[in-house]
């Protein structure tokens, strides 16, 4: 049966990033970290990119990849996503018109410092399993923000891409966290 809204295979299989996601993020005070923490490392970014990209438009191209990527996964959700996405560009573009390349690389240094190091915090001591880029980059990278978001949504007005869509990757996450494991067992054996 062909999965509704972005389940159908592929790059394009909202179901199989989520899973790959989620299951590096089984933990509920990891997923807070990162619910606080990942957008923040977006925005600033996007300003990095406005602060030092040799072309003025690479930060309008990420926010737009993003955005239409979201939007491709899931209507209802990417639209917030790529609506969040436009909000960190336009932000990431004011901070950087007002600070200037002196300040704003600083401000970008600090802040994804923090945050990134959050996150490491969040996975090494609640989640205890190595971050999901180490794995797979791109993947991570793209879908960090809308897994939050998704969650986020999930949590607070039990919204679902579709019917059975959080029971579908409920168990893909079961079987690929019982995979790492396995495969973790037998390289302590």
């Amino acid at each position: 049966m062909a999965k509704p809204h972005g389940g159908g295979g592929g790059i394009l299989d909202l179901e199989r990033h989520y899973a790959f996601y989620g299951a590096y993020h089984s933990n509920a005070v990891n997923v807070f970290i990162h619910t606080l923490f990942v957008w923040p490392i977006f925005l600033t970014a996007l300003l990095l990119l406005h602060v030092t990209a040799p072309s003025a438009h690479a930060a309008t191209a990420a926010a737009a990849i993003y955005g239409a990527f979201y939007l491709t996964l899931d209507r209802r959700a990417g639209a917030l996503a790529a609506l969040l996405c436009f909000l960190c560009w336009a932000a990431s573009g004011a901070l950087a018109s007002r600070l200037g390349f002196s300040a704003g690389w600083k401000v970008v240094l600090v802040a994804q410092l923090f945050c990134w190091t959050m996150q490491f915090i969040g996975h090494g001591v609640f989640e205890k399993r190595a971050p999901a880029l180490l794995d797979n980059l791109v993947q991570a990278f793209l879908m960090a923000p809308f897994f939050v978001l998704l969650e986020a949504l999930h949590k607070f007005v039990a919204y679902e891409p579709y019917p059975g869509f959080h029971a579908n990757v409920g168990k893909l996450i079961v079987q690929a966290r019982k995979k790492w494991k396995e495969e973790k067992a037998k390289k302590m054996t």
